[in-house]
């Protein structure tokens, strides 16, 4: 049988229940359709069996052909910032519960992977973010981010005051609990909940949206998706800042500290079942037109 993807690999979140039963059904059916499957590490421990080799994300991601996220978008992000160094398609099964990226039921995953393997597919690329922290004694940190980078408050209940620059041009003076800087992925996410618009992932732009800022005048920006972002935090706040991204990876700051975020020069290549709908999951998703 003559299969679009031929060597998969499998990642599944780490401590659902769900997930092994999953896997071990998807492995079933993939080896059927002659495919060679690989296990992450982690969700080779969650099988009751060992009969399938296991290996690392970078492992995977040298040597497949396509990924398949078993978990919620949380997994997927976690995967993809490794995965997008590899330039190796994704595909969700999503065993999460909001699941914007992950978009096969378990209900239906057989009828949509053989769909998938038989080439009856859609491609989707999604932009990442690049967040540098520049420190003036020690070299610079760094993270990408799938959905957001947030610069925000930690440890005490105060505000911290940001000076933002788009391109070299200044932007605002802010005090607020924080910023979110979301590539239009997140902005169904944290960016929403802070009053940002929902942005159509194709577009390429970036969203920055203040969190709970000391003036309503403040408001959220689209930018375009080739700005370079440039956020100073004063430097007598700095002991109670800190850079997250996408809620998974903390970038600590110290006086003095710049933050630079760029778009990534590489992309997340996104599989979905060929019916797939943005606009008919975020009807889903955020419960538009049903009656209370």
């Amino acid at each position: 049988m003559n299969n679009c993807f031929n060597k998969i690999g499998l990642i599944g979140k780490y401590g659902n229940p769900r997930v092994a039963e999953t896997v071990h059904e998807l492995g079933m059916l993939l080896q059927k359709r002659g495919c060679e499957i690989m296990l992450e590490h982690a969700t080779g421990q969650l099988l009751t069996t060992r009969d399938l080799p296991c290996a690392s994300l970078d492992e995977i991601g040298r040597n497949c052909d396509l990924t398949i996220i078993i978990g919620g978008d949380g997994t997927l992000l976690a995967a993809a910032r490794t995965l997008v160094e590899y330039d190796i398609p994704i595909l969700g099964v999503n065993l999460g519960r909001l699941g914007f990226l992950v978009d096969i039921s378990p209900d239906d995953m057989e009828e949509r992977i053989n769909e998938i393997l038989d080439g009856e597919y859609e491609e989707e690329h999604r932009i990442l973010l690049n967040a540098e922290v520049q420190h003036k004694d020690s070299p610079p940190s760094e993270s990408d981010a799938f959905n957001d980078v947030v610069v925000h408050k930690w440890e005490v209940a105060r505000m911290i005051e940001t000076e933002t620059w788009v391109n070299g041009r200044f932007l605002n003076s802010m005090r607020s609990d924080g910023l979110i800087v979301s590539t239009p992925t997140g902005s169904t996410a944290y960016a929403l909940s802070g009053g940002g618009p929902i942005i159509e992932p194709g577009v390429n732009a970036i969203l920055i949206v203040p969190i709970c800022p000391h003036s309503m005048s403040y408001r959220p920006i689209v930018v375009s998706g080739d700005s370079e972002i440039e956020i100073l935090v004063k430097e007598n706040m700095h002991s109670h800042a800190q850079v997250t991204c996408d809620g998974q990876i903390n970038l600590g700051l110290v006086s003095g500290d710049k933050i630079l975020i760029r778009k990534k020069d590489k992309y997340v290549r996104l599989i979905h079942p060929r019916q797939h709908n943005h606009f008919e999951i975020l009807r889903a998703k955020m419960h538009w037109g049903e009656h209370s």
